[in-house]
This record gives C-alpha cells, sequence and structure tokens, in this order.
C-alpha cells in the first residue's frame, strides 16, 4: 500500500476561516427566524419539566459574544490538539457543555439562547475535524529525537 501525502495544515488561519463560517452560518439562521424558534422550543421544554419561568432576556451583545468565542476557540483548539479522538472528546464536550447553558439559564431566569452557540460550535467543530483529518498538522508531526 502507497503512503497517501497529505499538505501541510497550518492552525491560526483556518481556524480564523472556520470560526468565521461558523458565526456566519448562525448569523444566517438567526435572520431566517431559526435560531428564535429553536430557543423557544427550548424554553417549552424546560417548562414542561416543570422548571422555573423566564424573566429576563440576556443582550444580543453577550449571546454573539459567547457564540464568537465557542466557534473560534473550538476551532483553534481542535486544530492545536494532537489525535484524532482528542478532537472528537474536545468536540463533543464543547457541544454538550453549551447544551447544559440552557438549564442553567433558566433556572436563573433567564431564556435559555443557546441555539446560535450550539449551531456555531457544531458546524466549527465539524469543519475543523475535516480540516485536520485531510492535513498534516504541526502537532501531530513526530518528534524526532
Amino acid at each position: 500500500m502507497k503512503p497517501t501525502s497529505r499538505t501541510k495544515g497550518h492552525v491560526l488561519m483556518p481556524a480564523a476561516a472556520i470560526g468565521s463560517l461558523a458565526l456566519a452560518l448562525a448569523a444566517g439562521f438567526e435572520s431566517l427566524g431559526v435560531l428564535g424558534r429553536l430557543d423557544s422550543m427550548i424554553a417549552g421544554i424546560l417548562e414542561n419539566r416543570g422548571a422555573l419561568g423566564t424573566t429576563n432576556d440576556l443582550p444580543g451583545a453577550v449571546i454573539w459574544i459567547a457564540t464568537g468565542l465557542m466557534a473560534f476557540g473550538l476551532a483553534l483548539a481542535i486544530l492545536a490538539v494532537p489525535g484524532r479522538w482528542r478532537r472528537v472528546i474536545l468536540w463533543v464536550s464543547a457541544l454538550v457543555l453549551i447544551a447544559a447553558w440552557a438549564p442553567v439559564l433558566w433556572l436563573a431566569s433567564y431564556a435559555p439562547a443557546v441555539s446560535g452557540a450550539w449551531i456555531a460550535t457544531l458546524w466549527s467543530g465539524v469543519c475543523a475535524l475535516v480540516y485536520a483529518a485531510k492535513h498534516q498538522m504541526p502537532v501531530d508531526q513526530p518528534v524526532e529525537t
């Protein structure tokens, strides 16, 4: 079997591009009204579970800053960590963390506006995983002794 040669991968520029595209995807869903419907559905599920009601909305800037931090931060982390399984666990952990924000926000009397961050993190992780699989990342290179 002939070894396949993968092109040299980078970290900063691909992470910036992946994070930007993930934010653009979330912003597109927001402009279509999809995020509002998803957040309302999440609030309805929490309400049916007997959780407290909401009285406050988080400021939009806070939501989008958190979304940007997750999109860019996850892409950077995935591309800077060696090993496929470590990358997958990092991605899944980030998705679980964002999903866990919803009941915490609800109990703190805030609307659980987590769908944008979850979608951006989902897409950022998928793109970063695909990029890392198709390129020879600097952290994956064997150490020369």
